[in-house]
């Protein structure tokens, strides 16, 4: 529901008088479920939640096709730093419970970021990054059979 909320958020301008219904909408079904998630936020297609609950991705974030999200996740800016910014997240990308991706990095295609991981690097494409902090491994099949609704 997440993400049918958020894409028709997305459709009406800000000022419109659907806009701001759909905001509202949206913002009352953040609050009840525990989800933080902008309409001005680019998610490409395939955008899967696993579970409700506790999920913060910052608006000015990108976010590439099929990327799965699990509860818990925190995706931020960093205010300060060599990395200061917010991420950009590449394609078929999962990311387990608990895991934070803050500052201004990129994260490669056909990546698996594991529960509770800390990532403030640049993860390559075709990678497995465990722990905290971030130990990356590369796997060619970093996200077989992990991808839900891949379109």
């Amino acid at each position: 529901m997440a993400d049918y909320l958020l894409r028709t958020a997305q459709k009406h301008s800000k000022g419109s008088f659907l806009g701001k219904f759909w905001r509202l909408v949206l913002r009352h079904y953040q609050i009840k479920y525990g989800f933080q998630i902008y309409p001005e936020t680019q998610i490409g297609a395939g955008f899967y939640l696993g579970h409700w609950g506790s999920l913060v991705i910052n608006p000015k974030t990108i976010i590439g096709k099929n990327c799965n999200i699990a509860q818990g996740v925190t995706i931020a800016q960093a205010n300060r730093g060599k990395h200061e910014g917010v991420p950009e997240i590449g394609n078929e990308v999962w990311i387990g419970p608990n895991a934070v991706i803050v500052g201004n990095i990129k994260i490669g295609n056909n990546v698996l970021i594991a529960p509770n991981a800390y990532v403030n690097f640049n993860v390559p494409s075709n990678s497995v990054v465990v722990g905290n902090p971030g130990i990356v491994s590369e796997n060619l099949n970093a996200t077989s059979c992990y991808i839900n609704n891949k379109i």
